[in-house]
Order: structure tokens, then sequence, then C-alpha cells
């Protein structure tokens, strides 16, 4: 089986291509750019392009597949000679829904939480031996890849993304995957670049209910009044199961899930975990594991690659890294941080990053997301807002959008983390937040 990737370093397009390598395809791929760690990993198996760029000469009617990214424009003239040769072209979910549909699908969807519950729900199944598939929007312990495929799995389970799927189809990805059992962890709006209004971006997830197969399951999150609106006007076929957070204490010695017969030390903590935590459960639950076996199994999942994962810890402090970005996301990792460590000062650094971060109409809505932090520093590129085409932002309406008088705003990296590293805190508890890098800047060294 030959299947070639056009845009092969995307991050999830990279690994089903060292997946499909694995499993024995003959994999060719191209890229204009391909960057870390995508161009390690891709190295590492044989699979990274000589050249940067498109090339025609490789796409010949012997590749049964051509996989598209989402980076691919339709004028891309790989794309264009594949279409002419008539050669099979579908995007990563389609290839996904196609290499699954014999399986029980389990897709987690939700504006936050989806990686980090898919990733329990994959520890728990490693622990116990039960072989599945598996896409995830980050890399994880005990795992060399974010997507798995395999002839002798029976289950599949998805990370459900609401973002666009390719150049060619502007469905959201995790209307493909038709899932047997849905899980809808919360909803918040983003990708206003996409979904320019909340009612538009409401829709998306009421048509993924929809696409749950005939008689499967719906779990859903309790405590969003959207989430349950959605969830109640379903269709009546499917089974429905309510969620709420799971419980939890801490102390000195850590932080414990608990219920009414048992409590557990976790590795993982704050609220928004152990939402994701009970998400887990139910979807553990439903595929026939045993309450015993779900917990035995969760104690030592320890998270995953920047969702609150922590960089270092001595006697001077702690840094924590975490990929949260959109506002409901920012203000429940900072309020996980500051509940964790009581007393201490809590450094919040966050990089507006993405197309809504940095839309000023969309900026109001982190009013207040980092009122739990000592000291916040806010950053922004105004070489991103340029290149996504975007009203300019200034450091004083950025500052009054969040609404708090603790904050620091730049467009200089440098010249922030070089004012952060002047100043002297009591054994603080460093958070860097984004789904960008502060453009390029080596928060390893600064970090030691």
């Amino acid at each position: 089986m030959r299947v070639h990737f056009i845009a092969i370093g995307g991050a999830v397009m990279h690994n089903l291509a060292i997946a499909l390598h694995l499993k024995g395809y003959n994999v060719t791929g191209s890229d204009d750019e391909i960057f870390e760690p995508s161009r390690s990993r891709l190295k590492e198996y044989g699979l990274l392009p000589e050249k940067w760029g498109w090339d025609t000469g490789i796409i010949t009617k012997d590749i049964d597949t051509i996989i598209l990214g989402m980076h691919a424009k339709p004028d891309n003239p790989e794309l264009i000679k594949a279409h002419d040769l008539g050669i099979k072209i579908m995007s990563f979910p389609e290839y996904l829904y196609e290499q699954t549909k014999d399986k029980k699908r389990i897709v987690i969807a939700g504006s936050h939480g989806k990686t980090t519950t898919t990733s329990m729900i994959m520890h728990v199944f490693r622990v116990l031996g039960i072989k599945f598939d598996f896409m995830v929007g980050s890399q994880i312990d005990g795992f060399e890849t974010m997507v798995g495929l395999s002839d002798e799995a029976r289950i599949a389970v998805f990370e459900g993304d609401e973002y666009l799927t390719s150049a060619l189809d502007k469905r959201p990805k995790f209307h493909l995957y038709m899932p047997d059992i849905a899980v809808l962890n919360g909803i918040a709006w983003d990708h206003m670049n996409v979904f320019p209004t909340f009612e538009n971006y409401i829709e998306q997830f009421k048509i993924f209910v929809d696409k749950i197969s005939d008689g499967g399951s719906l779990i859903y999150f309790d405590g969003d009044p959207e989430v349950k609106k959605i969830a109640l006007a379903s269709r009546h076929d499917i089974k429905k199961t309510a969620y709420k957070v799971h419980g939890y204490f801490q102390n000195k010695t850590g932080f414990f899930a608990a219920t009414h017969n048992r409590v557990v030390q976790v590795k993982i903590f704050g609220e928004h975990n152990m939402q994701n935590l009970s998400a887990a459960r139910e979807v553990c639950f439903a595929v026939g594991v045993s309450e015993d076996d779900f917990y035995e199994s969760i104690k030592s999942f320890e998270g995953t690659s920047r969702r609150l994962q922590k960089l270092k810890e001595t006697e001077k402090g702690l840094v924590y890294i975490d990929f949260a970005h959109s506002p409901s996301k920012v203000k429940a990792t900072v309020e996980a941080i500051e509940a964790r460590y009581p007393g201490r000062d809590i450094i919040a650094c966050l990089e507006l990053h993405s197309y809504s971060s940095l839309n000023s109409s969309f900026l109001p809505l982190y009013n207040g997301s980092l009122s739990k932090a000592t000291a916040a520093f806010i950053y922004f590129n105004p070489h991103a807002i340029e290149l996504k085409k975007l009203a300019h932002l200034t450091l004083d309406s950025v500052s009054k959008a969040f609404g708090t008088g603790n904050i620091k705003v730049y467009d200089d990296s440098e010249k922030m983390f070089s004012f952060l590293k002047s100043q002297s805190y009591s054994s603080p508890v460093y958070l860097f937040m984004s789904s960008g890098d502060f453009n390029g800047f080596d928060i390893g060294t600064l970090v030691e």
C-alpha cells in the first residue's frame, strides 16, 4: 500500500505518516517547510522529504491514497496532478474513519479537556492491556506516536477537534468520525476566524452529536448549560450519560480523587482535570472496564505534554507549561495552580497567539482570567497580527481587555523575559501558557 502525504509536517499528519510506516505501508511526503519536533521525528523514521517544496514528479499512478493536510492550498501543484490522475484524495479525518469504520469509535469533543481526557482513556486501556487505535493531540508517555492504527484492535479512541478538515473540506474534523461513543466536555467559543458567532460555533457541536451512530452513546458534562441543552435535545435513540466534576481534595501530601467509598492519590491536579477524569471514567465503564481497574490504572497517569506539565521543581520554585490559550482554558489553568499552591507567588506568562486571541473584538472575553495570578505578563507578536491580517493591537488595549491591575503587556518577548528574570519572588510558581512558542524564545534555558 503506497500513501503520499501533501503537507506531511503537521502535528497529526507526521504522526499518521509514522504510524502507517510502522504498519508496513510505503509512505512518502512533501511540505514547503517543516518545524521541530516533526522534522526530527520524520528524519528518525526515514520519512523526511529530501527537499522542501512541492514536486509533481512524486505524484504517480501507483499511489493508492493521497492524504491532504490543512496546510495545503487548493492550488497545490501535487494536489492538482493527483486530481488529474484520478488518485483517491482524503483528509486525515476521512482516512482515520476509513481505517476504523468497522470498530467501536470513541470520540472526545469539547472546547477544552479533549487531549487530557483522550490521554486518560488511552492510559487506562494501555495499563489494562486493551488493544485500541488512537489519535490524540499531544505526545503521551508510553506511546511512540500520537496516532496508532492496527488490524487487531476493535476499539478506536479519537480526540475530536472542531477545527476545519482541509483546504478542500470546510467541515469540522469531528463531523467525520461518526462516533459510537461521544463525549462532550464543555463549550466555550473559540476559532472565531472560522465560526464568527457563538451560535455558529454551538451548531457544530449539535451536528457532532447528531453524527452518533444509531443506538450509540453520548457522555456529557452536566455542569455546562450549553452542553446540557444539546444533550437533552439530541435523538431519542442515543443513550445519554451525564457526569459532574469528580470529587477531590488536596493537602500537603498531594491531590486526591475521592468517591463515597474510595480515595485515590493522583498525579494530576485541578478541578478541570477532575472533570476530565469523570469523562474518562464514564467512557471506560461504557466499554466494560471495572471501577477497581479504572482507579488502579488512573493513579499512574502523569498528564500529557504541555498540559499543566511540570518543567522544573527546586527549593527556589516551580515551573509549569500549558497549552492554554482560550479564555476559559487560561482561567481554569491559573485557578488550578493557585489552588494547588496556596500562599505562593503565582507568576503567569501568557502568549496571545491564536486568531481569536489576537482579535480585538474577542479580547474582552479574557476579562478576569488572570486575576488569581500574583503577577501576570502578556505577550503578543505584531508580526503574527500582520500575517493574520488583523487590526493592530496596542499594549494598553490588551491590558484593559484583561481588566485586572496585576498585568504587564509586551510586544517583545525578549524584553518580557528580561524583565521577568530581573524580578525577585518568594518561592514562586511560574506558569507559561501558549499555543505558540513566544516567538522562538528558549523556555528551557530560561527555566534553568
